[in-house]
């Protein structure tokens, strides 16, 4: 198996969330082992992404350096990862990602218009090793070895309109696409209402995000799945993981995750190098684990 990048430049214009300012995006095919790359045009500062490039995760993951930030790139990177995209440039005029509607499937839409191109460099995956977890009280991050890519992710809010909601996601790019990148971000009417406040969530509004008061969901067209704020919580682990800058073999599960807990587990694989190996998939054919991982799930035949 080797790299992916895409075959040519696309870009959109969206909102950003937290300004509510207009912002470009545009995505360009980077050379085989570039990795993801993050540019703010407007700054003339690179961002290579990276665990030790997140500066942020209180509200979403955030990377940047002493010149500037991007912010909310969790739903754009849970779609980079489901494509296996290894090397691309991402050209940003502005401080946060456009949230589009909220989820991971415009960012799909535009992947599939860049298209993906092979290249000439094997792939290199992340495989857990051995059990990772990360806690906060009750809550939860954990990564197990396991021989497929599976997110287990499982909530409880004390809202009519969620409760109690698990859902476990056996990875493959199409699944990806039907069960999980259509999922929306969601938030409560009263903490938009302070966010916007201090001129946060500028941007927010039922065309981007769920929308929940006291007792139900403000949205007229409803949910997209029956679970969909679970859902959610998935794609954005998935993007939170891509953070690493590989595909991951290994079982993730959380209960009541957050983009915080995320990234100190990155952090924490990364810490002991006894936790993950990094694997070239240049003899995939020879490994069954990869070949049932990989092959399938990003659609290659050998």
């Amino acid at each position: 198996m080797f790299q992916r990048t895409i075959k040519k430049s696309v870009e959109v214009v969206g909102i950003g969330l937290h300004k509510g300012e207009s912002i470009r995006l545009k995505i360009e095919p980077l050379d085989s082992d570039s990795g993801i790359i993050f540019y703010r045009r407007d700054l003339g500062t690179t961002i290579k992404l990276s665990t030790d490039s997140v500066v942020d995760t209180k509200m979403a993951t955030v990377i940047g350096n002493d010149k500037g930030y991007i912010s909310t790139i969790e739903h754009f990177l849970s779609a980079v990862y489901a494509y296996g995209i290894d090397n691309m440039r991402v050209v940003i005029e502005g401080n946060e990602m456009p949230i589009m509607d909220g989820s991971a499937g415009s960012f799909c839409l535009l992947l599939d218009e860049a298209g993906i191109a092979k290249q000439t460099s094997p792939k290199k995956v992340l495989k857990i090793s051995k059990s990772i977890e990360v806690r906060d009280g009750d809550k939860f991050v954990r990564f197990e070895p396991s021989e497929t890519p599976l997110f287990d992710f499982a909530i409880d809010f004390k809202h009519p309109a969620i409760g109690k909601q698990s859902y476990k996601f056996n990875f493959t790019k199409e699944a990806f696409k039907s069960e999980i990148a259509r999922a929306r971000t969601f938030g409560f009417a009263r903490d938009i209402q302070y966010l916007q406040s201090i001129n946060l969530a500028l941007g927010a509004s039922l065309d981007n995000a769920i929308g929940l008061d006291e007792h139900t969901i403000l949205n007229p067209e409803g949910l997209r799945y029956p679970d969909e704020f679970v859902r959610h919580k998935i794609l954005d682990a998935m993007g939170d993981m891509m953070v690493t800058g590989y595909n991951i073999i290994g079982r993730y599960s959380s209960f009541a995750g957050s983009h915080s807990l995320n990234h100190q587990l990155t952090k924490k694989i990364f810490a002991d190098s006894s936790n993950y190996e990094i694997v070239s998939l240049q003899n995939i054919a020879d490994s069954k684990i990869f070949e049932s991982a990989y092959s399938y799930t990003l659609g290659i035949r050998h």
